[in-house]
């Protein structure tokens, strides 16, 4: 697992959040529900149909001892949970529409962490980004301060890691968006026991060329920078500049980077997700996420092509979101 995710695990199990998991009738899911509740690390809340559920993991031949099991059709307090959305929806559902929202697993799972029956939610093993992250936005909503969401990887490959950002949420950011970006994936990289050095990414180094594209990451450096002095931030940057010392030297000498940035803060969703398969296929990194950062509670969303492995670690993950929000302390 990597000393990363071996200290993430230590601190997780010492606090043993508990983790809604929405899509319990997906075999991956409940596969790492099992070993999460085996390996004692967190209180997995699984989320379907009980028979459905049952069957599976006799299937599996795996036992549901640790784990919690809610159907939305038969949870008992799904009367508080109807009241409780439809006054955080602000007269937006109906008391009808809301009770047959809520039978959605996500939008159930959400008000879970949101009414603190829960620490954090892992969803998207077999939904979309969009089902996973629409129900956090309306019910768990942005931390003060914060616009909107975006999505991070951290990239692991033996003592190694970064973090990339947005790779998986705003399409085109603006110059403002993208500071938010870039400050929030600071914090998080802080999660990881990373102290960011934030390179802002581009097809120029500090005007070496110029364009609409150079100069939204030039003036997203700027605001980002006057925002939080406190930390590390430069740009507009190649990657090589970023990121190799020698050529840092040569084309950024006054930089605080000094080529060694292990933030990436990368101009548009097209070019980080490029970015991060690639590290990932070609440098045989993990990349672990899409780890949602902004929101008031954690709640993270898995790629469709996920293994157990991924559901596991993923879990960590959120549940040491939960713990550095509830006090302040990462790994």
């Amino acid at each position: 697992m990597g000393d990363l995710f071996a200290d993430i695990k230590r601190q997780v199990e010492s606090h043993k959040p508990s983790i809604v998991l929405p899509e319990g009738t997906d075999e991956r899911v409940l596969q790492a529900a099992a070993k999460l509740a085996a390996d004692n690390v967190v209180k997995p809340i699984v989320i379907g149909d009980n028979d459905a559920i049952l069957a599976l993991a006799d299937k599996l031949k795996i036992t549901l001892e640790g784990m919690t099991i809610y159907n939305p059709e038969t949870y008992p307090g799904i009367d508080e949970m109807v009241d409780a959305f439809v006054a955080r929806r602000k007269g937006k559902e109906t008391e009808e529409s809301a009770r047959k929202l809520l039978q959605d697993v996500n939008y159930f799972g959400t008000m879970l962490v949101y009414m603190e029956k829960a620490d954090g939610l892992v969803s998207g093993a077999a939904h979309s980004t969009g089902d996973t992250v629409r129900p956090a936005l309306q019910i768990i909503k942005t931390q003060p301060g914060i616009k909107r969401t975006s999505g991070v990887f951290v990239m692991v490959k033996e003592d190694k890691k970064f973090v990339f950002g947005d790779c998986a949420i705003n399409i085109s950011p603006n110059e403002e968006e993208l500071a938010e970006i870039a400050t929030a994936t600071a914090d998080t990289a802080k999660l990881f026991g990373i102290e960011p050095k934030v390179a802002m990414l581009s097809f120029s180094t500090l005007g070496s060329a110029s364009s609409q594209e150079t100069k939204k990451v030039s003036a997203a450096t700027k605001i980002a920078q006057e925002s939080r002095p406190d930390l590390i931030i430069d740009g507009e940057f190649q990657f090589d500049a970023a990121f190799v010392p020698a050529v840092a030297q040569k084309k950024a000498p006054d930089s605080p980077l000094k080529g060694e940035a292990n933030v990436f803060i990368f101009p548009s969703l097209e070019s980080g997700n490029l970015g991060y398969k690639i590290a990932q296929r070609l440098g045989g990194y993990d990349a672990i996420g899409p780890i949602l950062q902004g929101l008031n509670k954690p709640v993270n969303d898995l790629s469709r092509g996920c293994n157990v492995d991924d559901v596991y670690k993923l879990c960590l993950i959120t549940g040491m979101q939960a713990i550095t929000q509830k006090t302040g302390q990462g790994v």
